[in-house]
């Protein structure tokens, strides 16, 4: 991310190990800046290692007791063998210090990113630093659990003992047949790229990169246990993400906190009111998403008068209890900071709430341990468990239209952005400054188009049938793209957030500069990237047999939606956006890159006009949908939608670049005028001037 906040090194291996001392009291290479005696004689969180382990044995304990306690019997209850006593527990514990290895890396690398100001060079501060070290340490232990916990969780599945699951090919043949085994394995390698890479990387750019992997390291188990699997699975698993992240990022960013007010480290009252305003949003998020998670799997009636429906509401209860008392103890620790010159009420305080989280997270773990009475009910049908939902009747234009069932994160981000995006409108408007209705109106109904590709009936239908999935992704990659790039939301996001100023830390419009030139976004944007990512998806996805092993996995429905919107938006940035983009292209240029993907899309529409095998056939067969039974004409209706709906969108974007074009140069006319209004001369006159200057040399004596 090449602004000036990030340093790249030609040559990495020169600098040997130069990091800020911890020994000498100062930073050696990394600037000026001072550490405390205190600062330098401890290692970064080594103050917070007993609490850990302490708080992870408790948090152990507190599942397992009120595991024990609900006096069932999950294996029994779903009809699997019983492994031994060790194996059983040992998994709860290794669950538990793997998931707090997880959100120390997660909140340490968050910390040092975006909590703390690095240098003016981009190279992190100290306080970043010892950050980054604690986030090295953090995914050094998420790895072996990771790591651990794929044979555990094999010999909880099959009911075996770890030591007869570890023997031979045993071990490999379970993994290979269990995907949450696989998940964590995938999980393992994600951990051990973060671990080796924070004992490299020095520069803010790199460390917000790692921070994003880590948060990526969250997903595979979170799509992979038991909220992928039933009746809702999609609700359960969209809610269950939301709850896992905020989580990561509210209780690893508070740890860091503590961390570093433990350090004295400096900028604790900038640190301490960045996590405030974070942690609040992650509270809510946290909050609502577990509830809807939980009563996924809980019907109402059984709240007040089950085991389940008792941990569901003590968590409810911790977690408010936490929200309250997190927010008033910080803003009161801050302001001890700013008042006093001291951040020792805010450890103090930010201490127990960590002990609250502890707490939290056994309630927690003994939720995961504890079946839900549902387990009871009627079995979904084939339908119900493929898509998490009944599909009754046939998609009619009225169903298309007003059967909708909600995305939890499709359907959320679109409200979210579009709220973001009307604030930062009002705002630009209390201040007297004007913004184009034309681009509000754009962005909102790009929002609009999110939220109805997602969640109206095409949303519904879209995984049961090709031809409404391939209206819906045409939607989501043609249409809503194109106008939220009209919307140009980064301008927007200039205007409306001050500068940080000369000598003040970076804020939110610092990174988002820095993002728009950053490197990944200088390649994405290259006319022959774009292209490519544009137009091949719809070959690589549909042609090459990805698209049949995604469609049974709900995960796979989201990475596609997030896909399509992705390159759509990449596509069209420098072609009709209006934002600053790391490649602006000339006009012609643009005009050339619109026509050039035009053919692509025209014979993609042929090709699966003229296929003769059905994409995905094993999968639509499954679902035995009385009103789909001719798979190969459903599949010709979605290549006619490709090829006729592909062109809309295309034409819009082609009247917009020509408008562009068109302004462009009524704007070059009317300076040219008030260069020659204003007596200047123009570049044409300043050529002429040039060569008669040059003529007169050459004729003087």
């Amino acid at each position: 991310m090449p602004d000036r906040f990030v340093c790249d090194y030609p040559n990495p291996g020169s600098y040997g190990n130069r990091r800020p001392s911890e020994s000498s009291g100062r930073a050696t290479t990394l600037g000026p800046v001072p550490l405390d005696s205190s600062t330098a004689t401890r290692r970064p969180g080594s103050g917070l290692a007993p609490l850990i382990v302490v708080g992870g044995l408790l948090a152990a304990l507190v599942g397992a007791a009120l595991v024990a306690a609900s006096g069932a019997n999950p294996y029994e209850i779903e009809g699997l063998p019983t492994p031994d006593a060790f194996t059983e527990h040992a998994l709860t514990v290794v669950r538990v210090f793997t998931e707090i290895g997880c959100v120390v890396t997660v909140g340490s690398l968050l910390f040092a990113a975006f909590l703390v100001p690095p240098q003016s060079s981009g190279v992190l501060d100290v306080g970043g630093y010892a950050a980054l070290r604690m986030a090295s340490w953090g995914a050094a232990v998420w790895f072996i659990g990771a790591l651990a916990s794929a044979p555990f969780t094999a010999a909880d599945a099959v009911g075996q003992s770890i030591t007869t699951v570890l023997r031979g090919d045993v071990l490999f043949d379970l993994v290979g047949s269990l995907s949450q085994s696989q998940a964590w394995l995938l999980t393992a390698g994600i951990a051990l790229v973060v671990l080796v890479a924070t004992r490299f990387v020095l520069s803010w750019g790199w460390t917000a990169a790692l921070f994003v992997v880590a948060v990526v390291g969250i997903v595979p188990v979170a799509v992979t246990g038991h909220s992928s699997a039933g009746g809702q699975h999609d609700v359960a698993t969209n809610s269950l993400l939301f709850h896992l992240v905020a989580a990561a990022l509210w209780v690893g960013g508070l740890i860091a906190l503590l961390a570093h007010g433990r350090r004295r480290g400096e900028h604790l009252a900038l640190a301490a009111s960045r996590f405030s305003r974070m942690a609040f949003v992650c509270w809510l998020v946290m909050a609502v998403s577990g509830v809807v998670n939980a009563l996924v799997r809980l019907p109402l009636s059984d709240l007040f008068s089950t085991w389940y429906g008792a941990l569901v509401l003590a968590k409810t209860a911790a977690l408010l209890i936490l929200g309250v008392f997190g927010y008033f103890q910080r803003e009161r620790g801050v302001r001890g900071i700013v008042e006093k010159g001291t951040g020792g009420a805010l450890v103090r305080l930010a201490a127990v709430e960590v002990l609250i989280m502890i707490l939290t997270i056994g309630i927690a773990a003994a939720l995961a341990r504890t079946p839900p009475p549902q387990l009871n009910a009627t079995e979904p049908g084939p339908v119900e468990l493929a898509l998490g939902y009944p599909i009754d009747q046939a998609p009619t234009l009225a169903n298309l239209l007003f059967a909708w069932r909600f995305d939890l994160v499709f359907g959320t981000a679109a409200i979210v952005l579009a709220g973001l995006y009307l604030r930062g409108f009002l705002r630009l408007r209390a201040k007297g400054i004007a913004w184009p209705i034309g681009r509000l109106v754009s962005w909102l109904a790009g929002c609009f188009v999110i939220l109805f590709a997602t969640s109206s009936g095409f949303g519904r239908y879209s995984p049961s049938m090709f031809s409404v999935h391939m209206e819906a992704h045409m939607m989501l990659s043609m249409l809503a793209p194109v106008l939220l790039v009209l919307g140009a939301p980064v301008t927007l996001t200039l205007r409306v957030l001050p500068a940080a100023g000369k000598d003040a830390p970076p804020g939110l419009r610092e990174w988002v500069l820095a993002f728009v030139h950053s490197p990944v976004s200088r390649f994405l944007t290259h006319p022959v990237v774009a292209l490519v990512l544009f137009v091949g998806s719809f070959y690589g996805l549909y042609l090459t047999g990805l698209f049949d092993a995604a469609l049974e996995q709900h995960w796979a429905h989201l990475v596609m939606n997030a896909h399509f919107l992705l390159v759509g938006y990449i596509f069209y940035w420098p072609v009709i956006g209006t934002d600053p983009a790391p490649r602006r292209l000339p006009h012609l240029g643009r005009l050339g890159l619109v026509f050039a993907s035009m053919p692509f899309h025209a014979f993609f529409g042929v090709i699966l006009m003229s296929m003769q095998t059905v994409i995905g056939e094993r999968f639509y067969q499954g679902l035995g949908l009385p009103w789909n039974t001719d798979l190969l004409g459903d599949q010709r209706l979605g290549g006619g939608i490709a090829w006729a709906s592909g062109e809309v969108p295309l034409l819009i974007v082609l009247l917009a670049l020509l408008v562009q074009w068109s302004r462009a140069d009524d704007r070059e006319a009317r300076r040219s005028d008030r260069r020659v209004d204003e007596g200047t001369t123009d570049d044409l006159d300043a050529y002429n001037a040039m060569l008669r200057h040059l003529a007169e040399g050459k004729h003087q004596p």
